[in-house]
């Protein structure tokens, strides 16, 4: 632990750094105007963290249903927390589970990588590339990527080192934390068929388990849904409302291609150079780690990328974190890494800027 937060330290500072950067120079550029004042009034809680702090404090009944598109767990977590501080204390809560959650993920991923490849450099890489990823400032503010990330990475590293029951417990936290979390499941069946004939009767049960854990932690919020408000499909469904209709992905990443040489080239089109380096990086997982990593990034990059609004697409190539072990594995000489590290700060900076100025929706 104490060499992990050490190589961690310089990114995790750096990263602090460049999204207090991005929020000084919203100030600058757009001082005063709306909705730039309101977003860097509320700071570290803009976007989705409003929604997250009132169904915290309110619940979902007393909220828009609007709210039922952001999965219980989070909020709930820092309900829990804030219970000796009052409502008053959520908002600070929601920062410190979120930022608490990042430095455990990228703890974890190091580990990960150890336990996979023997490598610690390799490991201190992707560590340093998850904390730096050019959408890592919604690990710093009140989102639910930290704690996605914490599960998700603790479901393939429990199932790639026969730890099955924490494969249990960490898909049960992503099914209730994102809408992603129900592909997890493809990861844990690829590598369930992989041991099943060596294992015993045990593993095997306890194997199924973990196989259905983010479909159970899923399917009981969508249960409580239909119960409490009578649409239990509404957290997927209600995405319609904000990404569009459904579309083939291929058939996107061109259409962004046309956007951003047309009257999109400010709007969607500035989604298409991160789509083309998403896919590139996608392929380069399925080449260099085993199958379950690469079903799952390409499972949550065709979800990201089937939609006609790509707003948010950065966030969510975030969620499949196996992209950043496949930086980690890139960045093997010193031009590269510093390539990687200004790409990931300059994102960092410009991307929360622009979302403090409500030009990007992230």
């Amino acid at each position: 632990m104490v060499a992990a937060l050490r190589a961690l330290l310089p990114a995790m500072v750096a990263a602090r750094l460049a999204v207090l950067a991005g929020w000084l120079i919203a100030g600058v550029a757009r001082s005063g105007t709306e909705p730039t004042t309101r977003l860097r009034t509320e700071g570290l809680l803009a976007w989705d963290g409003t929604w997250y702090r009132d169904i915290a404090v309110l619940g979902y009944d007393a909220i828009p249903a609007e709210a039922l598109r952001f999965f219980p767990m989070f909020p709930m977590v820092a309900r829990v927390l804030a219970l000796p501080f009052g409502d008053g204390g959520v908002p600070w809560t929601l920062v410190v589970v979120a930022n608490g959650a990042a430095v455990v993920a990228a703890v974890m991923i190091r580990q990960l990588v150890i336990d996979e490849r023997g490598d610690e450099a390799l490991a201190n890489r992707a560590a340093v590339a998850l904390t730096l990823f050019p959408t890592a400032f919604v690990l710093v503010w009140a989102y639910s990527e930290s704690l996605f990330l914490v599960a998700a990475i603790g479901v393939l590293w429990g199932v790639r080192t026969g730890r099955w029951s924490m494969a249990v417990l960490a898909g049960l936290v992503a099914g209730a934390t994102r809408p992603l979390g129900v592909l997890l499941a493809i990861a844990v069946a690829v590598e369930l068929v992989r041991v099943w004939n060596t294992s015993d009767r045990r593993t095997r049960v306890i194997g199924l388990a973990a196989l259905a854990a983010p479909v159970v932690g899923t399917g009981t919020w969508l249960a409580w849904v239909g119960w409490r408000f009578g649409d239990a499909l509404y957290p997927f469904t209600g995405q319609g409302e904000f990404r569009g209709d459904a579309v083939n992905p291929l058939t996107r990443v061109w259409q962004a291609v046309g956007d951003a040489l047309g009257s999109e080239m400010f709007g969607d089109g500035l989604h298409l150079p991160f789509a083309v380096a998403f896919v590139v990086l996608t392929v380069v997982v399925l080449r260099t780690w085993p199958v379950s990593y690469g079903l799952f990034t390409v499972a949550v990059m065709a979800t990201a990328l089937a939609a006609e609004n790509l707003n948010s697409l950065e966030r969510y190539a975030l969620n499949a974190f196996p992209l950043v072990l496949a930086v980690a594995g890139l960045c093997t000489v010193r031009w590269r890494s510093v390539t990687a590290t200004a790409v990931g700060l300059a994102g960092i900076v410009s991307l929360s800027a622009l979302a403090w100025m409500g030009i990007y929706v992230p």
